[in-house]
């Protein structure tokens, strides 16, 4: 999956990836030409007193070295461009793809993944490619280069090098082979300590209202230890393979001198070649820690490549169609035509048989018991799910057939949980419509029964509003939801149990607001509240994912023991007819 990445995306970037190899190999080569200089200097300059043949050879050294730097500086440059810019683009499309996703596959993949994913894995392999840049093309070049410059300067000793290089590569082979285990153990241990720290973040105030703050740290403390388990196993390995790589060299280099000191004695080998031979040993090793050091980050790497490759392989089940049509009536008509939906390898449906219709100017309301499938009934209208069985119109026509951002550009959504995006009032109303006047503003939050804590603000419109709208109590933060769908005007409503967090007053003054401001659109309202729901056209009472109930009030509390159930349970004796 790594080299698939890195095939897709380093294309783009052709002109950087040639830059790169042309520069590191002209360092490269300078870098192997500089012990044969230096050997010449020794056996005919030194040896022979000729100070015009050493300052002549010493020049060349030094431009030589200036060729390497220059060269190298550039093509670090070049590469690092290259690099970073294929991790921006992954990011790009990581969240594009997550963006298509619906709500079955962020819940299969998990929100806290999709973040390492995004960031920590990205990171990973973005830091293979810097890497690499520098690595994979000096590397093999100095290694196979220094080899075939240690044969041709000193050939009696070049037995030492075929001995050892193999032996090397070997160990650094099995190294990194128990090491792949480990960073794929550590990468979705680093998704378990997101995850935990994530729902304390988030829930930080449930955690202290019942008091679970020692439970909560416990809970950290045993995912913390578990990332740090597999991160000292890695890291254990990641250190062995730096005294290896040294001791192996050192060795090597003794061996060298060893022999050479005989060979010198013999004369069959000049004391510039023994120091070249040296120096060419060092590059070789130097290489090879070098391939090390990357082989060391390859692994990590590989395995968040996997991860990266899993979001991006996923396709989401809401398909956008190839051909989409447009709507065959008014597009405020929502119909459910025996409509089921089941989650893959459920026993039974969430949802089954759901057939009813709204037409404009009505409003449908939607109550049963807690996990009746009422949440799981809004997604299916703007397509956040999609059915598995049966069909839902909009406009006559199956939102399958639609293209998704006609089709919610129809609609306006307030969720079961009212978030607020970090901003202000301003922004997070304009949020359902970006060029929305400061009069619509008002005017949607009039509706809301928003306009009078807002102007009460200190600066009105422009009032921050903090992450998740944390800075505004719960049923300001549903209220301005509301204002966000109000705002755009669309041909159908749906609210999720969005007047839960309203006080009977409030609620009442809210629908009476709206009546007016929908007589064109299909409404759909979930309630838990009987009250809230007691005027509707019509009322859809769901247990257990199926249809008990179709009807007005009145006729409900005749007709439907469910409805009568919760009617009772919630309304005092003279509110109940």
């Amino acid at each position: 999956m790594l080299i698939r990445l890195i095939v897709t995306y380093l294309p783009r970037y052709r002109v950087n990836v040639v830059a790169v190899v042309i520069l590191q190999f002209v360092a490269t080569v300078a870098m192997l030409y500089l012990p044969t200089l230096n050997a010449d200097i020794i056996d005919n300059g030194v040896a022979k007193g000729d100070t015009g043949y050493i300052l002549r050879i010493g020049g060349w050294m030094f431009a030589v070295a200036l060729v390497q730097l220059v060269c190298m500086m550039y093509g670090q440059y070049f590469g690092a461009r290259g690099a970073l810019a294929v991790g921006r683009d992954l990011r790009h499309d990581l969240l594009h793809r997550v963006n298509t996703f619906s709500a079955r596959e962020v819940g299969t993949l998990g929100a806290p993944s999709l973040i390492t994913r995004t960031t920590n894995d990205v990171q990973q392999v973005q830091l293979l490619l810097v890497m690499s840049s520098f690595i994979l093309v000096t590397a093999p070049i100095m290694c196979i280069g220094g080899i075939a410059m240690g044969i041709h300067v000193a050939a009696p000793m070049a037995w030492v090098l075929v001995v050892a290089v193999p032996i090397l590569g070997i160990t650094m082979a099995l190294i990194i082979r128990v090491m792949v285990p480990g960073f794929r153990v550590m990468q979705a241990r680093l998704d378990s300590v997101n995850r935990i720290l994530r729902e304390q973040i988030t829930g930080i105030r449930v955690v202290r209202a019942f008091v679970r703050e020692r439970y909560e740290a416990d809970r950290f403390e045993v995912a913390n230890d578990e990332l740090a388990d597999a991160s000292l196993r890695v890291g254990r390995m990641m250190a062995l393979m730096f005294p290896v790589v040294m001791g192996i060299t050192n060795v090597t280099i003794v061996a060298i001198i060893w022999v050479g000191g005989h060979e010198i004695s013999d004369g069959t080998v000049e004391i510039g070649a023994l120091s070249a031979m040296i120096s060419y040993v060092m590059q070789i090793m130097m290489s090879v820690m070098m391939a090390s050091f990357l082989a060391m980050m390859a692994p990590r790497a590989t395995v968040c490549a996997e991860r990266i490759g899993e979001v991006l392989a996923t396709e989401t089940s809401v398909v956008r169609p190839a051909e989409p049509i447009g709507f065959d009536a008014d597009p405020a008509t929502v119909e459910f035509r025996n409509a089921q939906f089941r989650y893959p390898g459920a026993d039974s449906p969430v949802l089954d048989g759901m057939t009813f219709r709204v037409d404009p100017g009505t409003t449908t309301a939607v109550i049963g018991s807690t996990g009746s499938g009422k949440t799981t009934l809004i997604g299916l209208v703007p397509r956040l799910i999609d059915v598995t069985d049966g069909a839902v119109l909009v406009g006559g026509t199956d939102v399958r057939h639609l293209d998704p951002d006609v089709l919610r550009a129809e609609i306006g959504l307030v969720p079961q949980r009212a978030y607020l995006f970090s901003g202000t009032v301003a922004s997070n109303v304009r949020y359902g419509k970006p060029d929305a006047t400061d009069d619509e503003v008002w005017e949607a939050l009039r509706i809301a029964q928003a306009d009078e804590f807002v102007r009460a603000m200190p600066q009105g419109l422009d009032t921050p509003i903090a992450q998740g709208g944390t800075t505004v109590s719960g049923g300001q933060r549903q209220r301005l939801a509301i204002a966000r769908a109000l705002v755009r005007r669309p041909s159908i409503y749906l609210f999720d149990d969005a007047f839960s967090a309203l006080d009977l007053s409030t609620d009442a003054r809210l629908r009476s607001a709206l009546r007016p401001a929908t007589t064109a659109s299909a409404v759909i309202i979930v309630a838990q509240r009987v009250s809230t729901i007691m005027d509707a056209d019509q009322i859809v009472v769901l247990d257990r994912g199926r249809i008990v109930g179709l009807g007005q009030h009145d006729e409900l509390l005749d007709s439907c023991e469910t409805y009568s159930e919760i009617v009772r349970s919630q309304l005092a004796v003279e509110e109940r007819s």
